[in-house]
């Protein structure tokens, strides 16, 4: 019995001195947890270039019916290493490609020409009256966009130039303009750069003393140059085609728009100096005109 006792107690004395015992006062402090990593996104950037997107139609005999040559602009997403996003790897790449949709489907109906069709079709019905009546073919019938883009790190803006002949005396030229915020992923109207009516007063007044002096560098009344209600027209600028470049502001009136077809196309500028004045925060930040 003594000895199961002595051993007990051997065991006993050896466990316990295994057991270290922590000093609190004197042993240091636990190292805080690290803070967790801030991933910042990684940057991308919008590219715009053009494209040609063109066809024709003629009839089994190869005789020209028709013909399109669309150039439009494409907005695609790059990575800083200038890859093209096509798949998002991130949350601002998805959003950038969200952007880009929206201005690609813009012009993704003209590329589409969905309407070239119908242009054969009729381009046929001619042929055929032509040489029923023996008269000469006039044809092919033919459309044409022209597209200049000018893009900084806000907006993209589209000059076009659309060029329509279907038959008749004479083809059909219209001017055409598109303005795209990149910040927001919208196409906008210049007035809205604006509070209230500032902008929209400013260049009212600004075109029509332009259309006036060029009148009268013709040696003609407005009223003789121009349509009689050219003021009202031109009052609605900011339906018409509105584009900006590294100039300023062009205001476009197409034949027929704003005076006869032989008076050819009406273009009006101003500068950003000129516009500075009567433009909003926004407006100030969409033309890059903030410091």
């Amino acid at each position: 019995m003594t000895k199961l006792l002595a051993l007990l107690m051997a065991l006993i004395l050896t466990a316990c001195a295994k057991v270290s015992v922590t000093d609190v006062k004197n042993d240091p402090a636990p190292e805080p947890p690290a803070p967790p990593v801030q991933t910042v996104p990684a940057p991308v950037h919008f590219t715009v270039e053009t494209g040609v997107w063109e066809d024709a139609a003629q009839t089994e005999a190869g005789t020209p019916l028709a013909e399109y040559s669309f150039t439009l602009p494409v907005l695609s997403v790059c990575r800083e290493d200038g890859t093209e996003v096509v798949e998002p790897e991130t949350e601002t790449e998805r959003k950038a490609l969200e952007t880009a949709a929206v201005f690609n489907e813009k012009f993704g109906k003209w590329a589409a020409a969905e309407e070239f069709g119908e242009i054969v079709e009729g381009a046929a019905e001619h042929l055929e009256q032509c040489r029923e009546w023996e008269l000469d073919w006039v044809g092919p019938y033919t459309l044409d966009l022209d597209c200049t883009v000018y893009q900084t790190e806000q907006i993209v803006s589209v000059s076009g130039t659309y060029y329509s002949y279907t038959g008749g005396a004479h083809p059909n030229t219209y001017l055409l303009g598109w303005n795209f915020d990149l910040d927001t992923g919208e196409f906008f109207d210049a007035k809205a750069l604006s509070d209230g009516t500032a902008l929209q007063e400013h260049v009212t007044e600004t075109l029509i003393c332009q259309a006036r002096c060029r009148a009268s560098e013709q040696d003609m009344t407005p009223g003789e140059m121009f349509w009689e209600d050219y003021e009202d027209i031109i009052a609605d600028w900011s339906s018409y085609a509105v584009s900006f470049d590294e100039a300023g502001m062009t205001v476009a009136f197409s034949p027929y728009e704003l005076a006869a077809y032989a008076a050819g196309a009406q273009v009006f500028t101003l500068s950003y100096q000129e516009l500075a004045p009567h433009l909003n925060q926004r407006g100030q930040q969409v033309l890059g005109l903030t410091e």
